[in-house]
């Protein structure tokens, strides 16, 4: 029976949860913690709110709101790891193990970080000016969230692919450095839905202020759709679903059927009017029977808190021995006698497994001895998932015993089949 798939996702708490939030990360999230081949961890990023905001109040009362919709939403704590970042201080602490590894020209390519850049140079400020060390460590800290739990999957808007891109970066190093002790994760991106339009078109963000906020009362909910921009087609006109906010909100909640029949409206020329009232409809079937669990967590959120306390015994319980193992990798080890550190010292020097990306987008293995020098390099695979299943693969069999990986990996030059078998069975000692 194949191990289950795990999948970590988790939402920034400096807001109000909206309908962007919703399609895209909570709605697929609860889904997918449904299905029998899934292990769900989800978590109320409140280190990464300290970012973006300075207000006490209001990354608490976005804390209770947000993990008052994903329960509301359909989450099961008894099913899923939920817990609150904050809660788990082993986050912070590998952190730092991966701060101490992290290029500042790695850094210095994230976006957020590359945008207030620019926005300095458009203002004639000096480059820094704003950036505080928290964002630029960002990256760090989401990869740190990642990474702690082993995540294989991570669903994102395409907008975070990046951060993904730079946690796999961040655990190679470390995998390469100190021994295999990290999953490379990857981004899951629904397709269809991947960022949400706002009011005004652009994608949907607070930063914006064109949010429609996913638990508003029902009118108020009708009027903020109602104030949806569109252009200035009159009734009986046919109409564009290329770039119009209100069919691709639209089309986040409907079946194929009905995005098909909406389609099917605008070439016939509906009013915008007419428009906006079914996309109303259509959203509130969805939300209308949330609402009210949504209420009734607000009014009590003593309920929410024992939740979050349970779901982070329930997270520490990994993240605890894992970071021990992290802390003995790098050295961070009890103080014993000369003879016992260096048995562990020669125990630590191991033949290694090296996963990474070539810039030809194909992903690579190569094995080395414990002194450094190559004894098996990979041809490319097409994902990290095959790749890592041929590593994991050769640290079961061997070299020699898996002939089906000759074809796609070669001894080196500068070394022998037996000497690869040699270090593989090392390795399996180790283990």
């Amino acid at each position: 029976m194949s191990s289950p798939l795990r999948v970590l996702t988790g939402i920034t708490t400096s807001g109000t949860p909206h309908l962007g939030n919703y399609v895209g990360a909570v709605r697929p999230t609860v889904r997918a913690s449904r299905l029998g081949h899934v292990e769900s961890f989800m978590f109320l990023a409140d280190y990464h709110a300290l970012i973006k905001t300075g207000d006490p109040a209001r990354v608490q009362r976005s804390t209770l709101e947000i993990a008052a919709t994903w329960i509301a939403c359909g989450l099961d704590p008894a099913k899923v790891t939920f817990y609150r970042q904050s809660d788990i201080p082993e986050i912070t602490e590998l952190t730092w193990l991966l701060t101490c590894l992290t290029g500042k020209g790695l850094l210095n390519r994230a976006h957020a970080y590359k945008a207030m850049l620019d926005r300095n140079a458009a203002a004639g400020a000096e480059p820094d000016e704003g950036v505080t060390a928290g964002l630029f460590m960002y990256p760090v800290l989401m990869a740190a969230d990642i990474l702690l739990f082993n995540a294989q999957q991570v669903p994102v808007g395409r907008d975070q692919i990046q951060h993904i891109e730079m946690a796999r970066d961040i655990a190679a190093s470390f995998n390469h450095q100190y021994g295999e002790h990290f999953v490379l994760p990857e981004a899951a991106i629904e397709d269809s839905v991947a960022t949400l339009p706002g009011l005004d078109g652009r994608k949907m963000s607070k930063s914006y202020d064109n949010t429609i906020p996913l638990f508003v009362p029902r009118e108020q909910l009708k009027k903020l759709i109602m104030g949806i921009v569109t252009d200035s087609k009159a009734p009986g006109e046919p109409k564009y679903t290329e770039g119009s906010a209100l069919f691709q909100i639209y089309q986040a909640f409907a079946s194929a059927e009905e995005t098909a029949a909406f389609a099917q409206a605008y070439a016939d020329g509906i009013g915008w009017g007419d428009a906006k009232q079914r996309l109303f409809e259509r959203i509130d079937a969805e939300i209308a029977p949330m609402r009210a669990s949504y209420e009734e967590l607000m009014a009590h959120p003593e309920q929410v808190e024992t939740l979050l306390q349970a779901g982070a015994i329930k997270a520490r319980a990994v993240a605890t021995p894992f970071a021990a193992r992290l802390r003995h990798a790098v050295g961070l080890r009890p103080l014993q006698a000369v003879t016992e550190t260096k048995v562990k010292s020669d125990k630590a020097a191991l033949p290694s497994f090296k996963q990474y990306r070539e810039k030809d987008g194909q992903f690579y293995f190569k094995l080395a001895d414990a002194k450094g020098r190559l004894l098996l390099q990979s041809l490319g695979y097409g994902s990290p998932k095959q790749c890592g299943e041929a590593i994991a693969q050769l640290k079961a069999q061997g070299w020699s015993a898996s002939p089906a990986l000759h074809e796609m990996a070669a001894v080196a030059e500068e070394a022998s089949a037996a000497d690869a078998d040699a270090a593989l069975q090392i390795l399996r000692e180790a283990a």
